[in-house]
């Protein structure tokens, strides 16, 4: 035969045999690897039902404290990341009980978000699952913590406010026992203690009020209340001090449909506003009362030409026993819980307070309801408001305040057209006697 011949031939066979072979091996590998017993992670009979059930955010790590399972609430919190424990407490606390075998309870708090930017504060439980595992639970503490450190804040500032007042009348009363013979000093002495008492009813009435509207939903109450005749209140009891600084106190526009809500709360809260502009304007300057209607809200703004806040403290005006100026406040009689009161007041009533002030320029303080709807009141028709007593929308106003000039405008026109539409509020008012106003 031919050697040529006999070289392919020879050349075929042995590429048959290669092929044979890589197949052959090839067919042991998978084999091999299909004959490999992987144990997958299993959990404790039972142990995956009962975690689910507890309602709380879970994750079980190994021996080496890689995570085998974990529940959405665990990724939520940023307890877990990918297989992996993010926060070294909780690995810390594993090693513990892997060491000793004891359960352990601990409150954490811990950072939270991709920069550590906030908090979150956990309730946790670590326990042995099993032989080969730790299990972590994690409930959610941090609303209750800060109701818990609003609680204790509340308390002790209310424990300062009345120290304040009670301590002074307790000096009070001895120094007129010792001043018992001069009847000047007891006068004297007599005036200040009134002051003192004075304000400490007062700091024990808000602090009624404030708990009162906390707990109360005035929203459950279907009760349609008339927001002019609630300034027109509000105006009434603060007439008298007003009338005794000088100020020209103003109200002006409109607000046809009623509000839905409670009528002494609300009056509380515009009293207090009104009071504040009163209290804190210079004597012989303005204060205007403004009323609007648009798109069904209903919005008071009420300007004022006092001293102003500056613009850092403007967020904080509305915390509980926060004042501006704290030596002003002593001497105009705030107790720095009116304008927390009044925040309160409007958030249930499904509204909002805001502020706009300039140092030097003096303040307004808007408020916005929701006007009831006019199909809930039979036979009622909704009233369209003119033109002409439209506010500008929105909080703020330019260097001339629009809110007050709307105002005054309004009250000029009130003026000429006879006690009409939203000036019948304030006409009314002030056809009252001073005497009238105090009591009211």
């Amino acid at each position: 035969m031919d050697p040529v011949i006999i070289a392919i031939l020879a050349g075929l066979a042995g590429l048959a045999l290669g092929v044979a072979g890589m197949h052959a091996f090839r067919v042991s590998e998978r084999q091999r690897v299909a004959g490999i017993d992987v144990d997958e992670p299993a959990m404790p009979p039972g142990a995956t039902e009962v975690l689910a059930s507890l309602g709380l955010a879970y994750l079980v790590v190994d021996t080496v404290d890689g995570v085998v399972r974990a529940n959405p609430a665990a990724y939520a919190f940023g307890l877990v990341r990918g297989h992996t424990v993010v926060h070294q407490e909780l690995l810390g606390m594993t090693a513990r009980v892997r060491a000793d075998g004891v359960i352990l309870d601990e409150d954490r708090e811990l950072p939270r978000g991709l920069q550590g930017e906030s908090s979150i504060v956990l309730h946790l439980r670590v326990a042995p699952l099993g032989e080969e595992y730790i299990l972590i639970l994690a409930d959610d503490r941090t609303e209750f913590v800060r109701t818990q450190a609003m609680r204790n804040d509340f308390v002790a500032n209310v424990s300062h406010e009345l120290k304040t007042p009670v301590g002074a009348i307790s000096l009070l009363t001895e120094t007129l026992e010792d001043a018992a013979d001069d009847e000047v000093a007891v006068r004297r002495f007599a005036q200040r203690l009134h002051r003192e008492s004075d304000r400490l009813s007062e700091l024990v009435q808000d602090i009624i009020d404030f708990s009162r509207v906390q707990g109360e939903n005035v929203l459950r109450a279907e009760s349609a209340v008339d927001l002019q005749e609630v300034i027109s209140d509000a105006v009434d009891r603060t007439r008298l001090p007003a009338e005794s600084k000088g100020i020209d106190l103003r109200v002006g526009g409109s607000a046809p449909r009623p509000v839905h809500g409670d009528h002494d709360q609300l009056t509380m809260a515009f009293r207090n506003l009104i009071d504040n502009a009163v209290r804190y304007s210079p004597e012989k300057t303005r204060v205007g009362v403004g009323l609007t209607s648009r798109d069904g809200i209903a919005q008071v703004t009420i300007t004022d030409q006092g001293m102003g806040i500056d613009a850092e403290e403007q967020e904080r005006v509305f915390e509980r026993f926060y004042r501006v100026d704290a030596a002003r406040s002593r001497e105009t009689g705030g107790t720095g819980l009116g304008l927390s009161i009044v925040k309160h007041v409007f958030a249930n009533h499904g509204g909002d307070v805001s502020l706009w002030s300039q140092p030097g320029k003096g303040s307004t303080f808007t408020v916005r309801l929701p006007e009831r709807d006019s199909s809930l009141d039979t036979g009622e028709t909704p009233t369209t408001l003119p033109a002409a007593t439209a506010a500008p929308e929105g909080p703020g106003r330019p260097d001339e305040p629009a809110a007050e000039r709307t105002v005054a405008e309004q009250h000029d026109a009130d003026q000429t057209s006879g006690e009409q539409r939203g000036g019948q509020a304030g006409g009314a008012s002030a056809g009252r006697t001073a005497d009238e106003g105090g009591t009211a």
